[in-house]
C-alpha cells in the first residue's frame, strides 16, 4: 500500500498538474464555453477514459516500450497531431460549427449540442494519441511508489484511479467556469464563427506542438 503520508501531497500535485494548461484541459475549457457544460463534462469522461489506459500502460511496463521504442513514439505522436487537426478542420465545418450548448441550455440561435458520444470518443482518443502523456505517467507515479510497501503494480493503479478522480474534478469545474463565460458567446451565430476560427488556429498550434516535441 502506498504512504498515507504521500497521498496529500500526490493529489495536490495532481490537481496542480490537471491546472497546468495543456491539449487536455484547453479542449474541455473551448468546448464548453462554446456548447455548455454539459459538453465539456461529457469530453472530460472520455478523457479520464484515456487517463486509464496510460495508468495501465505504466501497471503493465507499455508507457516503458513506448519511450524506448523511437517508432512507436513517433507514431504515436503522428496520430495525436493528425487528430488535433482533424479536430481544426471539424471546427471550421457547419456540422461542428454551428453545434453548440444552446438547444440543451435553453440559448437561442444557436443549435443542439453535439452527441455525447461523438464528444466522448474525441476525448478518449486525443488523450490516448498523446504520447508524452504516457510518459508522464511514467515518470509521475513511481516517484510515490515504493517496493518496500508491496507490489507496485496496485500502487500505480491506486495512484492512476487518485489522479483520474482530481482530473475530473478539476476538468468538471472548469467546464462549468468556461460555460458561464461564454453564456453570450453560445447567443450569437457570429461569434460561433469566430470561435470555431479560433479554436482551429489553437488545434494547428498544439498539432505543431505535439509533432515537433522531443520525448
Amino acid at each position: 500500500m502506498i504512504q498515507t503520508t504521500l497521498l496529500p501531497v500526490f493529489i495536490s500535485a495532481s490537481v496542480l498538474l490537471a491546472l497546468s494548461p495543456g491539449p487536455d484541459n484547453i479542449f474541455v475549457m473551448t468546448e464548453s464555453a462554446r456548447r455548455g457544460w454539459r459538453s465539456g463534462f461529457v469530453i472530460t469522461l472520455g478523457l479520464c477514459t484515456g487517463l486509464i489506459f496510460h495508468t495501465l500502460s505504466v501497471a503493465f511496463g507499455l508507457a516503458a516500450l513506448i519511450r524506448g521504442s523511437v517508432l512507436i513514439f513517433t507514431l504515436l505522436k503522428a496520430a495525436g497531431a493528425l487528430y488535433l487537426l482533424f479536430l481544426a478542420y471539424r471546427s471550421l465545418t457547419p456540422e461542428d460549427g454551428t453545434e453548440g450548448a444552446a438547444g440543451a441550455e435553453g440559448a437561442d440561435g444557436a443549435a443542439a449540442a453535439s452527441p455525447a458520444s461523438r464528444l466522448y470518443r474525441r476525448g478518449i482518443v486525443m488523450n490516448i494519441t498523446n504520447p508524452k502523456v504516457s510518459l508522464f505517467f511514467l515518470a509521475f507515479l513511481p516517484q510515490f511508489a515504493d517496493p518496500d510497501n508491496g507490489a507496485l503494480m496496485p500502487q500505480f493503479l491506486m495512484l492512476g484511479l487518485l489522479f483520474i478522480a482530481a482530473s475530473l474534478i478539476v476538468f468538471t469545474l472548469l467546464s462549468i467556469i468556461a460555460a458561464n463565460a461564454g453564456r453570450r458567446l453560445r447567443q450569437s451565430a457570429r461569434a460561433q464563427r469566430l470561435t470555431g476560427r479560433f479554436m482551429a488556429l489553437l488545434y494547428v498550434g498544439l498539432a505543431l506542438r505535439l509533432a515537433l516535441g522531443e520525448r
